[in-house]
């Protein structure tokens, strides 16, 4: 038999709730889920997922789908360096 030992680790009580529920769900306790989560940390070296910033929001999009197209556009104004850009915005 391996050697185990018992940790604690503080949750919110609905997140502990659902997430009995799911592993529940899936022939699981929570206990034998978070074993699955660390063990295949360290297969993977870190954690097994990504771990990121939220997606961008409506207004990033919009800006970098506009910065596409205008880097499509043939008819878009181009600049040599970035001196010649701020002397035409200073027009």
């Amino acid at each position: 038999m391996t050697d185990t030992m018992n940790f604690s680790i503080r949750m919110e009580r609905d997140v502990k709730k659902e997430c009995e529920l799911l592993y529940g769900e899936l022939g699981l306790t929570l206990s034998s889920a978070i074993n699955v989560f660390l063990r295949q940390s360290l297969r993977v070296g870190g954690f097994p997922f990504d771990v990121k910033l939220q997606e961008p929001n409506e207004e990033t999009v919009a800006a970098m789908l506009e910065a596409k197209r205008i880097a499509h556009d043939p008819a878009a104004k181009r600049y040599g360096d970035v001196e010649e850009a701020l002397r035409e915005l200073k027009r």
